[in-house]
């Protein structure tokens, strides 16, 4: 089969962590253990997050005041690479010496109409005061939104059109490597007026690039892996309950929030739509089973409705 693995920023760095080298390389090393049990006789590409290391590369940025801040495509750039490498070197400790790896930069293209640029809601960067952000936001043109009793930046949150790399991708894939890709949702990017593509202050939701990628990839599975192992209605009431398999028109009806399953549910269903294929949301330490189709909340077309676990 072949398997896109999206790995949530649990896969990275687990929340109340320190932002450590060490921390990440462990948690990766937890990953990684997981991943390589699907290795044998799957194609693999894997995407992840990484929201915490932009956050990190950001809070940096605002210490070295001796030059204007990277944009945040490049700090995305940056990032791809670094958790890239890492993720090569921790999975090719645990195959074949054999097994080709590559980790592709990958702009993704977004449209400068997307109504997400009227509406920015994605936090990024350090807390700040109200009276600090709200001269930050007048100074560098930011938008700004309360986060508890602070306030951060906001940026928009366009939805992918285009994957550029899709083709070296398909190549390495036809060569048996493993690519690692689209993290962070990609580098977003957009033609200007000129005609030429450029970087643009944004942040793609990884899960929805996830679907992308592995619909243009003919994927037969999209493994959409978190800290829970399956999507649940009333999650941490008494009535909760873990779905199984769903439709995803029914899916969809259940309305999960957009700050915490609603973007996997919704990549998981437009994967399962487009394609007739699978599209699975669970915990990273059931990888192995989820390919196995005994774990997770399975979402396709094949059967209608809901059943529960």
């Amino acid at each position: 089969m072949r398997i896109v693995v999206a790995l949530g920023g649990n896969a990275l760095l687990r929340r109340g962590e320190p932002m450590t080298a060490d921390n990440q390389r462990a948690n990766i090393r937890i990953a990684t253990e997981q991943i390589a049990k699907i290795h044998p006789g799957n194609e693999l590409v894997i995407a992840h997050g990484n929201g915490p290391q932009v956050g990190l590369l950001s809070l940096q940025a605002a210490a070295y005041t001796s030059v204007s801040p990277y944009p945040l495509d490049v700090l995305g750039a940056e990032t791809e690479g670094m958790i890239g490498y890492i993720i090569e070197q921790e999975l090719g400790n645990l195959l074949d010496f054999e097994v080709p790896f590559a980790t592709l930069l990958t702009q993704v293209e977004v449209d400068a109409k997307d109504p997400a640029f009227q509406n920015p809601t994605k936090p990024i960067g350090p807390v700040y005061s109200k009276a600090e952000a709200e001269k930050l936001a007048a100074e560098k043109g930011w938008a700004i939104a309360p986060d508890g009793d602070k306030y951060r930046r906001v940026v928009a949150s366009p939805r992918p059109k285009r994957i550029f790399e899709i083709r070296p991708i398909k190549w390495l894939l036809e060569k048996s490597a493993i690519v690692i890709c689209a993290g962070g949702g990609g580098i977003p990017t957009l033609y200007g007026e000129d005609g030429k593509l450029k970087g643009i202050e944004a942040v793609i939701d990884k899960d929805l690039c996830s679907s992308l990628l592995a619909a243009q990839l003919d994927a037969d599975l999209l493994v959409i892996a978190t800290d829970v192992n399956a999507v649940f209605i009333d999650f941490g009431k008494p009535t909760q309950k873990a779905i199984g398999q769903a439709h995803p028109d029914d899916m969809e009806k259940l309305g999960f929030a957009a700050g915490s399953m609603g973007p996997k549910v919704q990549a998981a269903c437009e994967f399962a739509r487009q394609t007739g294929k699978t599209a699975v949301i669970g915990s990273l330490s059931d990888i192995e089973a989820i390919v196995q189709s005994s774990a997770g909340t399975r979402i396709s077309t094949a059967t209608p409705g809901i059943t529960y676990l």
